[in-house]
């Protein structure tokens, strides 16, 4: 089983990597955050109170307080 934070690094270099080609690295870096915010709020919209919520609330505040290299590590 996926953790949160697998989870989190992995939507992250998926977005950075398909969606971020802007000359600036820090544009990118927020357009990636952003992408993934929008991700996890669609998917907490869509859940409810349901047994996910807890994870994709914990991949949220991953997105939130980890930075670039972090998220950007190898699984």
């Amino acid at each position: 089983m996926i953790t949160p934070l697998e989870k989190a690094k992995q939507l992250y270099r998926d977005a950075y990597m398909r969606w971020c080609y802007e000359l600036s690295h820090d544009k990118n870096i927020l357009m990636a955050k952003n992408i993934c915010e929008y991700i996890c709020n669609e998917v907490l919209g869509d859940m409810g109170a349901d047994r996910g919520y807890a994870f994709w609330t914990e991949v949220k505040h991953i997105l939130n307080t980890h930075t670039h290299e972090e998220l950007n590590k190898q699984l």
